[in-house]
């Protein structure tokens, strides 16, 4: 019935000149057509498109039956049906008015498909650059619009972070991106041809190139790359060193993409002005990534740029990462400025460049990735960064960021690291390579932010255990190794004030929160089935927490102990060589 139908409509219309088709022919031959689809005539359906007579037909009238040839296929597991279906779908490409195909694809390409995503974008990727190729009149505006739905779908994808999910593929990404490659080319290639710069051209390439600074942020900037000797078969790691070439090829080099960052509109680009400026950011830092770390393209950077240079230019690009907290993310920031520190020299790296926001922000960002990221090597390689940074700036440079980091960390074990680190220079200082800034009235300076209690004899000693054991062991080290005599590091004009303002308090700090906890021990013990010291914390395991704490506290009380009777041979020692000259 649906076949007799569609083929008095095909037949009526036959002998109407183009002009004159009305809209319920159209309409007539939408449903007749759908309904012979519905039905499986597909062969009868393949005969009425085929022939010759019915070209303008066609033409006008058949691309509404894109959705439901499209739908069949992709539900039909019959491959006699699926190559019949694939047929009809080439023929209506070929025969139907682009314009009115181009919008029927990408509602398709638009339409909620779940786990069949990845099959529609493949499946229709080719039909898709067929229609936008013989739209010459619009086809940057059409490539733009099909760009964004394409990227818009592939975004819902999870991305594959291990390498059996990359070579499984479950949900289709990898395959996509190749063939997204593929669909892109022909409009590359037609840009790069152009030598003239056309209007078409230049519109081209401003959809080309936002295509690619996309394509940094999905896939590409959470996506996890395969190790150096599997790089070849990496899928995504193709896909990425493709987008970069296509920038090369549309007149975007590797080198003005990385170093102009943050100051897209000297570029005069239309594409970048409409960009938000932390998306942007976020493209580059992921661009910056895929060639310091990954090092794809890496040779088009000139041989002569200076290590402090790259480390300047990537800084920001570190912080951009750091300030993001997905794990997929933000650990990429820590390899971008590893690898941009280990090409520098220790000590080498310039006190100035402290001026610069980045090399402050980046610091306060592995201070905080140190400790809040619930991940342990995470930290710990957060950790080694700070470390490594440290070890790179001069001595100016290493004083200015202790003493910011003291002043912002707020987080005992950070502020122990830095006393810890403080105490190495004046080590190097003492022993090796004399330094203004880790002796005399600069060091003394320093260590006010270092020998203090925020609050005084009230100050949480538990809390503030870690930086206050680094604080004693730096004060020990100090009376052991700089003699009164000598006073290289200003200490024993400074002691009084130490004493005064460190050790006393701490005394008086450590009477009362070792009588405290006692006597909480002694009432858990009286009450074990009313403690409320912890909440939500079994009495035994409330007895252990305030047994610990009363260890840590007869801890810090030995060193200070020890502290103070290192002060009283000092000051006897230096008093009876006076008496002896």
């Amino acid at each position: 019935m649906a076949v007799e139908e569609l083929q008095s409509i095909v037949k009526r219309c036959q002998i109407l000149e183009e002009q004159d088709f009305k809209e319920e022919d159209f309409r007539l031959f939408q449903l007749a057509g759908r309904r012979c689809i519905d039905e499986g005539h597909i062969d009868q359906l393949l005969e009425i498109l085929q022939d010759e007579k019915n070209k303008v037909i066609i033409k006008n009238m058949a691309w509404n039956l894109v959705h439901p040839v499209v739908r069949c296929f992709l539900w039909n597991s019959k491959e006699d049906d699926k190559r019949k279906y694939f047929l009809m779908l080439d023929l209506l490409i070929k025969l139907c008015n682009p314009k009115e195909l181009l919008l029927s694809l990408l509602e398709l390409i638009e339409e909620p498909s779940g786990k069949k995503t990845s099959q529609v974008v493949l499946l229709l990727l080719q039909p898709l650059q067929t229609v936008i190729q013989k739209l010459h009149n619009s086809k940057a505006y059409s490539l733009g619009l099909s760009l964004s739905s394409i990227w818009r779908q592939l975004s819902l994808l999870p991305v594959p972070h291990s390498k059996e999910q990359i070579q499984t593929d479950n949900y289709g990404l990898c395959q996509c991106c190749k063939a997204l490659i593929e669909f892109t080319k022909p409009f590359v290639k037609e840009v790069s041809d152009d030598k003239n710069n056309s209007l078409e051209s230049e519109m081209l390439k401003e959809e080309l190139l936002k295509f690619c600074l996309k394509s940094f942020k999905c896939p590409l900037l959470t996506a996890q790359f395969l190790e150096s000797e599997e790089a070849g078969n990496d899928p995504l790691r193709c896909f990425a060193s493709e987008i970069i070439d296509f920038l090369s090829a549309i007149g975007y080099s590797v080198p003005k993409m990385i170093f102009n960052h943050g100051r897209k509109k000297t570029w005069h680009c239309l594409a970048l002005e409409e960009e938000e400026e932390e998306e942007f950011a976020m493209a580059m830092a992921s661009l910056a990534y895929l060639v310091f770390v990954q090092g794809i393209s890496i040779d088009q950077l000139p041989m002569v740029l200076s290590p402090s240079y790259l480390l300047q230019f990537n800084m920001g690009h570190v912080a951009v990462f750091l300030r993001r907290t997905e794990e997929s993310i933000f650990p990429k920031g820590l390899d971008l400025l590893e690898n941009g520190l280990l090409r520098m020299e220790d000590n080498s790296l310039l006190h100035q460049y402290l001026e610069i926001k980045s090399f402050l922000t980046v610091p306060k960002s592995l201070v905080r990735v140190m400790i809040l990221c619930p991940v342990e090597t995470l930290r710990k390689k957060s950790l080694a960064m700070l470390q490594l940074y440290i070890n790179k700036l001069n001595f100016q440079g290493k004083y200015t960021l202790f003493r910011c980091l003291l002043n912002t960390s707020n987080h005992s074990g950070v502020e122990a690291f830095i006393i810890q680190n403080i105490k190495n220079q004046i080590d190097i200082s003492l022993k090796k390579t004399y330094n203004k800034w880790f002796t005399g009235p600069q060091l003394i300076s320093l260590l006010d932010l270092v020998f203090f209690l925020p609050e005084d004899a009230e100050t949480d000693l538990l809390q503030n255990s870690d930086r206050i054991m680094a604080s004693l062991n730096l004060l020990r080290y100090l009376i052991i190794k700089d003699n009164e005599s000598d006073n290289q590091t200003g200490l024993w004009t400074e002691l009084e004030k130490i004493v005064n303002n460190f050790l006393k308090p701490l005394h008086i700090g450590l009477d009362m929160s070792k009588a405290h906890y006692e006597a909480e021990i002694q009432s858990s013990q009286e009450n074990s089935q009313d403690v409320r010291v912890i909440p939500n914390m079994p009495p035994e395991m409330q007895l252990k927490v305030l047994h610990s704490a009363l260890f840590t506290f007869d801890l810090i009380e030995s060193v200070l102990a020890r502290v103070e009777e290192l002060i009283e041979i000092k000051k006897s020692t230096s008093e009876e060589n006076t008496g002896i000259k």
